[in-house]
Protein backbone atom coordinates (compact mmCIF):
# COMPACT_ATOMS: atom_id res chain seq x y z
CA UNK A 1 0.00 0.00 0.00
CA UNK A 2 0.98 3.66 -1.01
CA UNK A 3 1.80 6.13 1.74
CA UNK A 4 2.09 9.17 -0.34
CA UNK A 5 5.33 10.62 -1.75
CA UNK A 6 8.12 10.08 0.28
CA UNK A 7 11.17 10.69 -0.82
CA UNK A 8 13.06 13.09 -3.17
CA UNK A 9 16.19 11.09 -4.80
CA UNK A 10 19.14 12.36 -7.09
CA UNK A 11 21.19 9.51 -8.82
CA UNK A 12 24.17 10.44 -11.45
CA UNK A 13 24.77 7.39 -13.42
CA UNK A 14 28.09 8.01 -14.78
CA UNK A 15 29.17 5.24 -17.13
CA UNK A 16 27.57 1.76 -18.72
CA UNK A 17 28.91 -0.12 -16.22
CA UNK A 18 27.42 1.64 -13.44
CA UNK A 19 23.91 2.50 -15.41
CA UNK A 20 23.87 -1.67 -16.42
CA UNK A 21 24.31 -2.27 -12.68
CA UNK A 22 21.69 -0.18 -11.96
CA UNK A 23 19.07 -0.72 -14.23
CA UNK A 24 16.46 -3.03 -13.74
CA UNK A 25 14.41 -4.06 -16.95
CA UNK A 26 12.55 -6.86 -15.85
CA UNK A 27 10.07 -4.63 -13.69
CA UNK A 28 7.38 -3.43 -16.11
CA UNK A 29 8.28 -0.21 -17.51
CA UNK A 30 11.68 -0.12 -16.31
CA UNK A 31 13.47 0.76 -13.32
CA UNK A 32 16.83 1.33 -11.35
CA UNK A 33 18.89 0.59 -7.97
CA UNK A 34 19.24 2.96 -5.97
CA UNK A 35 22.27 2.97 -3.59
CA UNK A 36 21.35 4.39 -0.20
CA UNK A 37 21.02 3.63 3.50
CA UNK A 38 18.17 6.01 4.10
CA UNK A 39 14.70 3.34 5.38
CA UNK A 40 12.31 3.04 2.64
CA UNK A 41 9.04 0.64 2.88
CA UNK A 42 7.63 -1.43 -0.27
CA UNK A 43 5.33 0.96 -2.14
CA UNK A 44 6.86 4.04 -0.87
CA UNK A 45 6.17 6.37 -3.52
CA UNK A 46 9.37 8.84 -4.61
CA UNK A 47 10.62 11.00 -7.14
CA UNK A 48 14.08 10.86 -8.97
CA UNK A 49 16.10 13.33 -10.97
CA UNK A 50 18.05 10.77 -12.87
CA UNK A 51 21.32 12.09 -14.55
CA UNK A 52 22.32 9.56 -17.62
CA UNK A 53 26.31 9.79 -18.04
CA UNK A 54 27.18 13.15 -20.57
CA UNK A 55 23.71 14.16 -20.99
CA UNK A 56 23.05 17.78 -19.62
CA UNK A 57 19.31 17.07 -19.33
CA UNK A 58 18.10 15.78 -16.06
CA UNK A 59 15.40 13.50 -16.27
CA UNK A 60 12.28 13.72 -13.78
CA UNK A 61 11.03 10.14 -13.22
CA UNK A 62 8.56 9.06 -10.26
CA UNK A 63 8.47 6.00 -9.27
CA UNK A 64 7.46 3.55 -6.18
CA UNK A 65 9.71 1.11 -4.05
CA UNK A 66 9.42 -2.79 -5.33
CA UNK A 67 12.73 -3.71 -3.58
CA UNK A 68 14.74 -3.05 -0.51
CA UNK A 69 17.95 -4.46 0.11
CA UNK A 70 19.40 -3.80 3.81
CA UNK A 71 22.03 -3.40 5.07
CA UNK A 72 24.61 -6.37 5.81
CA UNK A 73 22.77 -8.21 2.97
CA UNK A 74 24.20 -11.66 2.01
CA UNK A 75 26.71 -11.89 -1.12
CA UNK A 76 27.75 -8.14 -0.41
CA UNK A 77 25.13 -6.69 -2.06
CA UNK A 78 24.95 -2.34 -1.80
CA UNK A 79 22.44 -1.18 0.44
CA UNK A 80 19.78 0.40 -1.32
CA UNK A 81 15.83 0.25 -3.21
CA UNK A 82 14.80 -1.08 -6.71
CA UNK A 83 12.55 1.50 -7.71
CA UNK A 84 9.89 1.27 -10.48
CA UNK A 85 9.50 3.32 -12.94
CA UNK A 86 5.90 5.18 -12.42
CA UNK A 87 5.47 6.93 -16.24
CA UNK A 88 3.44 5.63 -19.24
CA UNK A 89 5.82 7.85 -20.74
CA UNK A 90 8.93 5.25 -21.89
CA UNK A 91 11.20 7.94 -22.90
CA UNK A 92 13.40 7.05 -19.23
CA UNK A 93 13.19 3.66 -20.26
CA UNK A 94 14.21 4.08 -24.10
CA UNK A 95 17.12 6.41 -23.47
CA UNK A 96 18.62 3.72 -21.02
CA UNK A 97 18.15 0.74 -22.98
CA UNK A 98 19.85 3.16 -26.24
CA UNK A 99 23.04 3.46 -23.68
CA UNK A 100 22.75 -0.41 -22.94
CA UNK A 101 22.64 -1.54 -26.28
CA UNK A 102 24.28 -5.04 -26.57
CA UNK A 103 24.79 -5.51 -23.47
CA UNK A 104 21.03 -5.98 -21.70
CA UNK A 105 22.14 -9.80 -22.01
CA UNK A 106 25.19 -9.50 -20.67
CA UNK A 107 25.66 -12.39 -18.05
CA UNK A 108 27.40 -9.74 -15.69
CA UNK A 109 26.25 -9.45 -11.74
CA UNK A 110 24.22 -6.50 -11.33
CA UNK A 111 23.04 -4.81 -8.24
CA UNK A 112 19.47 -6.06 -8.73
CA UNK A 113 19.37 -9.72 -9.19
Amino acid sequence: MSRGMTGFLSLTIKDTVSLYESYMPFLEGGGVFIPTSKKYHLGDEVFIRLTLMDDPEVLPVAGRVVWITPEGAQGRKRAGIGIQFASADDTVRTKIEAHLAGTLKSERETSTM
